[in-house]
């Protein structure tokens, strides 16, 4: 067997194993956490007083103008000079949701505005709620014009997940760090990593695409219902 073949296999486990315990966590709460704050900040940027909208666009300003690797340094290295002491994971966590969350905030607000007035009056003529309406009406639509951009920074997040290994999260990249360590084989080690990732990433792709169509035919039904 070839020397090369022979290292992706012996390292294969030890990457798997980091991507499941450290890389798909960290990838999947941040995403639900950072989803729950995009709603949030979306909802106050369109129905919220001046004073938190203002707040959330500060915000978002803030989070899109300054790179990720910055705000992943200014939680884990830079918040323990003001007595702030995190360890890795969190750090990263919180980085990384604070980061889908300014995003994703302005994709779901784009994705709201984007439903016709129409439906608002047409929920309200049969009784329904202000936080009915978008429940079951707005949200349901919106979500179509929202799932292709949420699902390509879900896809994103996961290869970003890369840079918690600069604040000693042992995720997936790190491991392959440590082994390139002990075998000087950078080359063969960063590709199998690379081809790791593109196997993730590739798998959510298909999945979006599932998505979609569910999500199409749905918001094909409740247009004719309306």
């Amino acid at each position: 067997m070839p020397h090369w073949l022979q290292l992706m296999l012996d390292s294969l486990g030890p990457l798997l194993w980091a991507a499941l315990v450290f890389t798909a966590p960290l990838t999947l709460l941040s995403f639900a956490f950072g989803l729950t704050v995009g709603l949030g900040a979306a909802l106050a940027r369109l129905f919220g007083p001046t004073w938190l909208s203002g707040i959330v666009r500060f915000y978002v300003w803030i989070i899109r103008g300054t790179p990720l690797l910055v705000q992943l340094f200014l939680i884990f290295y830079g918040l323990p000079s003001i007595g702030i002491v995190l360890d890795a994971f969190p750090a990263a966590l919180i980085g990384f949701t604070l980061n889908v969350g300014a995003y994703s905030s302005e994709i779901i607000r784009a994705a709201i505005s984007s439903v016709a007035k129409g439906q608002w009056e047409a929920a309200y003529s049969i009784g329904m709620t202000w936080s009915q309406a978008m429940r079951r009406t707005v949200l349901p639509q919106a979500a179509r014009v929202a799932v292709p951009p949420l699902s390509n920074t879900f896809i994103s997040l996961v290869k970003d997940t890369s840079l918690a290994a600069a604040i000693t999260v042992p995720e997936m990249f790190q491991a392959a760090q440590r082994i390139v360590a002990t075998t000087y084989e950078p080359l063969i080690l960063y590709v199998e990593a690379a081809i790791l990732y593109l196997a993730m990433s590739s798998v959510l792709s298909s999945l979006q695409v599932r998505l979609e169509k569910r999500l199409n035919r749905y918001g094909g039904f409740l247009e004719a219902r309306s």
